[in-house]
C-alpha cells in the first residue's frame, strides 16, 4: 500500500471519530440531563381556602413553582399540540394582578380542542372559583368534583358543567402548591382545562375522557396524604 493511500485513510478515520466525538458531545449531556430529571412533588386540592378529602400528593416531570418554569411548560404532550393565545381580556390582569398567566389551545389528532389556563401568584386575591365568571356571564352551572385516573392513583378536579344558548363547557380544575404548608406565599397555581362540547357525537363523557388522557401526559401518580 502506497504512502498516499494509507494517509487518506488515515485521513478519513480521523474525520469519522471527529464525527462520533462532535455527536457525544450534544447527546451526552442531554442523556445525563434526562436520566436525572426526577418527578417532583405538588400538592394538589379543590379548594384553596380549605383542604379538603380531594387533596392529593402529585408526581409530574413538570415544574409548577412561580418563575420562567410555567412559561416553559411544552406545548406538546403526547398527542396534543398547543399554542399560546394572546389573552384579550385585559381585566383578568388588572382586577388577578397574576404573576404568571398561560393561556393555550392545545389540539389532538382528531381534532378535540382543550383550554389550557394556568394563573400563578403569591396573592390570594389572584383566585377565585371560575364559576362566578361564567354565571357572571349568564351560562347555567353545575358543580360537582372528579377524579381524573392517572397512571397510579389519581388526581381531583372541581368539574363545572355550564350552558348557555346551545354552547356547553366541561371545565375541570383545581389548585397546586409546593409542598403541605399550602402557603400561597411560597407561590399557588391554578390549574384548568375547558373542554367545548359540539356536535351530536360529542358528550360530557367524552369530553373528560380527554381531559383525562391530557392530565396524564403530565401527572405522573396522585396519593392522598
Amino acid at each position: 500500500m502506497s504512502r498516499d493511500s494509507i494517509r487518506y485513510i488515515a485521513a478519513i478515520g480521523l474525520l469519522i471519530v471527529a464525527v462520533i466525538a462532535a455527536g457525544l458531545f450534544v447527546w451526552l449531556p442531554e442523556m445525563r440531563q434526562s436520566s436525572s430529571a426526577a418527578p417532583r412533588t405538588f400538592v394538589t386540592d379543590i379548594d384553596n381556602w380549605r383542604q379538603t378529602d380531594q387533596q392529593r400528593l402529585v408526581q409530574s416531570q413538570y415544574d409548577f413553582t412561580l418563575g420562567p418554569n410555567l412559561e416553559e411548560f411544552p406545548l406538546q404532550l403526547g398527542q396534543w399540540e398547543g399554542a399560546d393565545i394572546p389573552q384579550s381580556n385585559l381585566e383578568v390582569f388588572i382586577l388577578l394582578e397574576p404573576e404568571e398567566y398561560i393561556y393555550r389551545r392545545y389540539k389532538d389528532q382528531d381534532g378535540h380542542i382543550l383550554w389550557l389556563s394556568m394563573i400563578g401568584s403569591r396573592k390570594s386575591k389572584s383566585f377565585h372559583p371560575p364559576q362566578i365568571c361564567y354565571s357572571a356571564d349568564g351560562w347555567r352551572t353545575q358543580v360537582s368534583s372528579s377524579a381524573l385516573g392517572l397512571e397510579a392513583g389519581e388526581v381531583y378536579a372541581l368539574q363545572l358543567d355550564a350552558d348557555r344558548e346551545g354552547q356547553r363547557h366541561l371545565v375541570l380544575y383545581f389548585y397546586l402548591w409546593s409542598d403541605a404548608t399550602r402557603d400561597t406565599a411560597d407561590g399557588l397555581v391554578l390549574f384548568k382545562m375547558t373542554l367545548p362540547i359540539v356536535g351530536e357525537t360529542d358528550s360530557l363523557d367524552e369530553a373528560f375522557a380527554l381531559a383525562e388522557d391530557f392530565a396524564r401526559q403530565i401527572f405522573v401518580s396522585g396519593e392522598k396524604l
